[in-house]
């Protein structure tokens, strides 16, 4: 289903313009694509599946409240940033990357949809200032390496449901890793989320800043 109707399902309350704005993903992300690879191949075929509704687990995780302020660190072509910016408008998103080009696509994007709510940039996590309320990723290295890069941007004045701090998207066997990590930390797995087959070994952990 390389489609929105997949978003649709899964988050039914969407308003008329977050339906209008996953709609545009797929036409968006197929023209840039061809020009900057930021998506495999193969995947821009799942895109819907793999990387939209991928991002949007998060989303299952944790509602996040209105001014909540979101790190999404090696960004690539704008995942988990993106679709989490259309789902919470009221969010401020500021997503990062080292590699200009992928940046920007990613501005392309956001431009294209009119979204106000997500600033992209091109910098090193450890040269980011200030701090945010959640860091989220998608898998761009081991647990243990990426909590030192960013233990010392995340807030510790809480105000969503959820802790303040990383959320990070895997697959995988994940014992060794948070073995390695050695902290407090919460496994949530999207198969109980999502049906579909991309999500059996697919998680969330949560690692919060105490």
């Amino acid at each position: 289903m390389n489609n929105s109707t997949i978003i649709e399902k899964y988050f039914p309350q969407l308003s008329d313009k977050q339906k209008q704005q996953f709609a545009q993903l797929g036409d968006l992300y197929t023209l840039w694509n061809s020009q900057i690879n930021v998506i495999s191949r193969a995947d821009i075929d799942n895109l819907y599946e793999k990387h939209i509704l991928h991002s949007l687990a998060l989303a299952k995780v944790v509602n996040f409240k209105d001014f909540t302020e979101i790190l999404d660190v090696g960004t690539g072509g704008g995942f988990p940033g993106i679709p989490l910016a259309i789902l919470f408008p009221n969010c401020q998103f500021h997503l990062v990357d080292s590699i200009g080009k992928k940046i920007k696509v990613v501005n392309e994007i956001v431009q294209a949809l009119g979204l106000e709510n997500v600033k992209a940039e091109q910098i090193r996590v450890e040269q980011v200032e200030g701090e945010y309320d959640f860091v989220v990723s998608r898998a761009v290295t081991r647990l243990l390496p990426f909590h030192g890069w960013v233990k010392g941007k995340i807030n510790i004045n809480n105000y969503n449901k959820l802790k303040n701090g990383i959320l990070y998207l895997k697959g995988g066997d994940l014992k060794e890793e948070l073995k390695e990590l050695g902290k407090k930390s919460r496994v949530f797995e999207l198969s109980d989320y999502f049906t579909e087959e991309f999500f059996e070994t697919k998680m969330v952990v949560h690692i919060p800043m105490t």
